[in-house]
């Protein structure tokens, strides 16, 4: 992982971003100056590295990867001027996947593998920006052909989630239960701040608008926001430089700050 940390050294609250990639790649490197900003405002910032695809991972694998650094983190906290109390994930598409999967699943010992298994994993807020939930549904806003891309022979979905035995194809008993974070939402769930673009062609909206209403249906506590006109933000990694720019306004990283400033708190002195 790659941690910001700002001076004065002094207990921080502690963001933990994760990056997308596709379930392909999941590079720390990404997104220095989001993560930078929000490292500006008070935060520790750690951009952590997971397994994917690439490495012959699957999402208990990412999820478990998540945990593993939550915990490395507490650990460590004095070492990095961390208040253990005030830990939030910030994900990004795959990464938004994985935040919301991490936040609903706090207090369950299903994805606890690993070190430091002393140290608890949950956390206490989530920013999900168009991540998707029901990975059986990703294309349920368009079209038939995108719809049919997403049961290729190679499709990393099915590789990451599961396949169903002798095929290519996802398995939509695991989509839709134990790798569906609505699965695991109860009223005790952290706070939610969640963002899609109106014209995202990669993962449909409804994907965080589903999880978005669960949430608020079982008493939790969730934000939902849709930028107009924007699309997939996370498209760097496959050259599309210009995803990015709706994503990386200050209107847009304030809100996240803001959010990130009530739900685990300013840095004390």
């Amino acid at each position: 992982m790659d941690i910001q940390v700002p001076d004065p050294p002094r207990k921080r609250p502690l963001v933990v971003y994760i990056t997308g990639g596709g379930f392909i790649q999941a590079p720390k490197e990404a997104a220095l100056d989001l993560r930078t900003y929000v490292a500006e405002a008070g935060f520790v910032v750690a951009s952590i590295q997971y397994r994917t695809t690439r490495s012959g991972g699957n999402y208990r694998d990412g999820i478990a990867d998540v945990k593993s650094a939550i915990r490395y983190l507490r650990a460590n906290a004095e070492k990095y001027g961390i208040d253990s109390g005030k830990i939030a994930v910030w994900g990004e598409s795959a990464g938004g996947y994985l935040a919301a999967m991490v936040g609903v699943s706090n207090g369950i010992k299903t994805f606890e593998v690993g070190n430091n298994l002393g140290q608890s994993s949950d956390v206490q807020a989530v920013v999900d920006k168009f991540g998707p939930s029901d990975l059986s549904k990703l294309a349920a806003d368009f079209d038939s052909h995108a719809k049919e891309a997403d049961n290729k022979d190679d499709n990393p979905i099915a590789q990451y989630i599961g396949m169903t035995s002798g095929t290519h194809v996802l398995d939509t008993r695991i989509a839709t239960t134990v790798a569906n974070p609505l699965t695991y939402i109860n009223a005790s769930a952290p706070p939610f701040l969640i963002f899609h673009g109106s014209q995202d062609k990669l993962i449909s909206p409804s994907q965080t608008l589903v999880l978005h209403n669960a949430l608020i249906g079982a008493g939790g506590h969730s934000t939902r926001y849709v930028l107009d006109g924007a699309g997939h933000g996370d498209l760097s990694f496959l050259g599309d430089s210009k995803s990015g720019l709706p994503w990386s306004t200050n209107q847009t990283m304030g809100i996240i700050v803001d959010f990130l400033n009530r739900s685990i708190g300013s840095a004390q002195h």
